[in-house]
Formats: structure tokens, C-alpha cells, sequence
């Protein structure tokens, strides 16, 4: 491969088969060619990326770099592409959508956070992250000739807007204060210096834009509604990519650029985990509909994942990195399970839906049984050991206190993920709805289900290939 042709080539496959598979669209191909497309250019990209190996280099003129922290985010984008992939078409189908305009944006959405990984100089991140963001603005609203999804998508962008001009606005404080948007300069250059109000100004409206990414609170009035409305397989895209793809976006600016801030920031964000943690948690316990339970327990795990953000240094990081891999096969796997119930389009979303699924379907209701204790952090499932190292990190950075929240928050959440595990096994009657035989669905709610059994029994791998990936440095 030639540099850095080579480094950007699950980047070009992405983003030339998004236009070939948007080109399919217009000349009305066959659903079936679309699945096959998109699976070529996701799995494609991940050989290209693996290939790549233990090459490091930085292209655009130093704006995006590539290196181990770049290269776990873009495999984790690409298999939640993949997977989300398997999911929807099925979906789509019953439904009686066009999968070709839908793939084609998901790969837009992976191709904006796969260059939001490997992102080195601020305003190269805020295009990525607006690419990302533009592409889940029209998923959301796909199902156009629905209500809920007109809203969903109303919404996001509205307030996907409000934040990206905050980042903005921020994003030109920052370099009127320091005259530069380069992660490393910034870096080298709060070293040297106290830092100005206007750069403080200019931190702190970045970092509300980009908890606004992640739904942390204040700034998660979005996403019950978001994932209320958007088409369930892309509710769970919402819950695993997009977020993934911020907190990546968190850890390269905070722990790269603004590390010699650390002392600014860190309180501040304590304080968001905690209230991100309680709210989340509390607010579940009402929901009766599934996808806004699922949302904002989403908003919990935001802030269980800020937990090994603020304690930072190569635990904290791979703390992060490690509870990324968790969550993203196990929400994938919880979402799934609600996508591929027997219903049209918005139906199929309520509690009782998996009424009896135990007796009727119980490989399925075993499936969702692991994903629920896994959310909860229950062993030997991969959930578990993700907030065991959240919390371990926390308390060896000296924020016990963090860590004590994050278990008590996570003993209360097993109250409303076992409202659904009651209704699958110990209620009388069966009046629920049957989970779909699809094959393709249920080929991706069985890869979710072996990733979170084997990581949690076997979590070393997993940690092995996390911990260099953990090292961010200042390119």
C-alpha cells in the first residue's frame, strides 16, 4: 500500500461504496444486491484496516492521524455497521422500505466516525462529526409517512444544530485564545501558559457540545424522543455508533489537547457522570415503552462510560475503550431483540410485548435475558467487567466517591430491566408478540449474544487489544 493511501483505504471503500450504493437506489435495483453491497464495503473495510496493521502516520496535513486508538474505534464502528446491517433489512422489508438510500447513509454515518477516530486538529473533527451527524438527521426520519419519525428527526436536528453551534462558537475561542487548532500545538502550548478566560470560555461550550453527542446530562433532553420515534434498528445505530464515535471524539480533545486543563475539567465532569448516572437510571424506572427505557438507561451507561473519562491515564482510557466493546454488542443485542418482534413498524415496543416469551420463544428470551444482565452488570457476562474497570479506574484516580454512585446507580437499574425479564418468564398470561425467525436478524442477535458471554467469561483479549489503544499522544 502506498502512504497514505494505504492508511485512508477503509475510508475511500467507505465513501465509494456509499456513492455506488446511493447510485443503485436511483436505478431501483434489488433489495437483496443492496444488503450485499453494504456488507462488502463494511466487511472490506475491516480487512483494509486490519492490513494496515502497525502502521502510524498522520495525513491531510496533520489534521487526522492514524494509530491503535484510531484503528479499535474504526473496527468498532464496522462491526456495529455490520451487525446494525443484518439487523435492519429485515426490518425494511416487512415494513416495505427501500434498504438503498438507508445503506447508503449508514455508511456515510460509519465514514464520518471512522475519520472522527483517527481526528487530530479540531476543525477536522467538527467536519467529521458533522457528517456523522447529517447522515443520522435524515435515518432518524426515515420512515417519512410516520409521525414519530418526522418528530425524531425534527428534533435531533434541531438541537444537532443547536450544539454543533456551540462547538462552533467554542471551537473560534479556543483559536482566537491560542491561535491554533491542532490537538498537539494546543497542548504544547497550555503548558506553557496560564490559560485565558476566553480559552476557559472556549472549553467549556466544547465540552457542551460534545456531551450533547453522548446525551449526558444537562443536555439529553433529546434522546428519549429521538429513540421513541427513529425506526428501531436505528435506534440501536444511535445508542452504540454515534455515541461510541463522541466519546472517542472526548477522549482524543480532553486527554490530548486540554490535558494540561485537566485541573478545569475534571470536577466538572465528575459532577456530570454523577448526575448523568442518577437522572438516567431514575427516569427508566417509569417508562413502559421499551426503546425510551432502553434511552434513557443509554443516558446511564453515558454516564458510567464519563467515569473512566475523568479518571483518565492508560486505565481510564482503556477503561473506556473496553466498555465501548461491551456496550455496542450488548445494546445491539437488546435493540435487536425488540426490532425482530412480530410487529409493523412502531408496534411491539411496550413491556408486555415480551409477555410469555419464555415459554413460547425461549432461545430469544434467553438472549434477552443476557443482555439485560449484562446492561445491569450482573457476571459472567461482558458488562460486568466493563464496570468493574470503569470503577477500579475510578478509584485509583481518587474518585471513590464516583465509583460508589456508579454501584448503587447500577443496583437500581436492575429494577426495570428485570420488569422485562418478569414479563418474559413469571407472567401468566401469553398475550405477547412472537420474535420473528428472520435469518439475518438472527444471526446478529447471535453474535451479540456469543460476544457478551465470551468477553465476560474471557474478558483478556479484549483488555490485551484495548491497552495500546489506551496510549493517546499529541501527534
Amino acid at each position: 500500500m502506498n502512504f497514505p493511501v494505504g492508511l485512508l483505504l477503509p475510508e475511500l471503500l467507505l465513501a465509494g461504496m456509499g456513492m455506488v450504493v446511493l447510485l443503485g437506489g436511483a436505478l431501483k435495483l434489488s433489495p437483496k444486491l443492496a444488503f450485499a453491497l453494504t456488507n462488502l464495503a463494511l466487511l472490506a473495510s475491516a480487512v483494509a484496516a486490519l492490513a494496515v496493521g502497525e502502521r502510524e502516520g498522520t495525513f491531510f496535513a496533520g489534521m487526522a492521524a492514524f494509530d491503535r486508538f484510531a484503528l479499535f474505534f474504526r473496527l468498532l464502528f464496522l462491526l456495529a455497521g455490520i451487525l446494525v446491517v443484518w439487523l435492519s433489512h429485515p426490518f425494511l422489508l416487512r415494513a416495505g422500505r427501500s434498504p438503498w438510500e438507508y445503506d447508503a447513509l449508514l455508511l456515510f454515518a460509519t465514514l464520518g466516525m471512522c475519520l472522527l477516530a483517527s481526528g487530530v486538529h479540531l476543525a477536522g473533527l467538527y467536519v467529521s462529526l458533522e457528517l456523522m451527524a447529517l447522515a443520522s438527521y435524515i435515518l432518524a426520519g426515515y420512515f417519512r409517512s410516520e409521525v414519530k419519525s418526522h418528530e425524531a428527526a425534527t428534533k435531533y436536528f434541531v438541537l444537532g444544530a443547536l450544539s454543533s453551534g456551540v462547538l462552533v462558537y467554542g471551537l473560534s475561542l479556543v483559536y482566537g485564545a491560542t491561535g491554533t487548532l491542532s490537538l498537539a500545538a494546543l497542548a504544547s502550548k497550555l503548558a506553557q501558559a496560564e490559560p485565558s478566560t476566553a480559552l476557559l470560555a472556549g472549553l467549556f461550550l466544547l465540552l457542551a457540545g460534545m456531551l450533547f453527542k453522548v446525551a449526558a446530562v444537562p443536555f439529553h433532553v433529546w434522546t428519549p424522543d429521538v429513540y421513541e420515534g427513529s425506526p428501531t434498528p436505528i435506534t440501536a445505530f444511535f445508542s452504540v455508533g454515534p455515541k461510541a464515535a463522541a466519546f472517542a471524539l472526548l477522549l482524543r480533545v480532553l486527554w490530548s489537547g486540554f490535558a494540561p486543563l485537566s485541573a478545569d475539567w475534571r470536577e466538572l465532569l465528575a459532577w456530570v457522570a454523577a448526575a448523568t448516572m442518577v437522572w438516567g437510571n431514575v427516569a427508566a424506572l417509569t417508562q413502559d415503552n421499551v426503546k425510551r427505557m432502553l434511552a434513557y438507561s443509554s443516558i446511564a451507561h453515558a454516564g458510567y462510560a464519563l467515569l473512566g473519562l475523568v479518571a483518565g491515564g492508560p486505565l481510564g482510557v482503556q477503561s473506556v475503550l473496553f466498555y465501548m466493546l461491551a456496550y455496542t454488542v450488548t445494546n445491539l443485542g437488546a435493540f435487536g431483540v425488540v426490532a425482530l418482534l412480530a410487529s409493523q413498524e412502531y408496534a411491539g415496543e411496550k413491556v408486555s410485548d415480551f409477555r410469555g416469551l419464555g415459554r413460547r420463544q425461549p432461545v430469544a428470551a434467553f438472549a434477552m435475558l443476557l443482555f439485560l444482565l449484562s446492561l445491569g452488570g450482573i457476571p459472567p457476562t461482558v458488562g460486568f467487567f466493563g464496570k468493574l474497570y470503569l470503577f477500579a479506574a475510578a478509584v485509583h484516580a481518587g474518585y471513590a466517591w464516583l465509583a460508589v454512585v456508579g454501584v448503587i446507580m447500577s443496583a437500581v437499574s436492575l429494577y426495570y430491566y428485570f420488569r422485562i425479564v418478569k414479563e418474559m418468564y413469571l407472567a401468566g398470561e401469553e398475550q405477547g408478540l412472537p420474535v420473528l425467525g428472520e435469518a439475518w436478524g438472527v444471526r446478529a442477535l447471535a453474535v451479540c449474544a456469543a460476544a457478551t458471554l465470551l468477553l465476560g467469561i474471557l474478558p483478556g483479549k479484549a483488555l490485551a487489544f484495548t491497552a495500546p489503544a489506551a496510549a493517546i499522544w499529541p501527534w
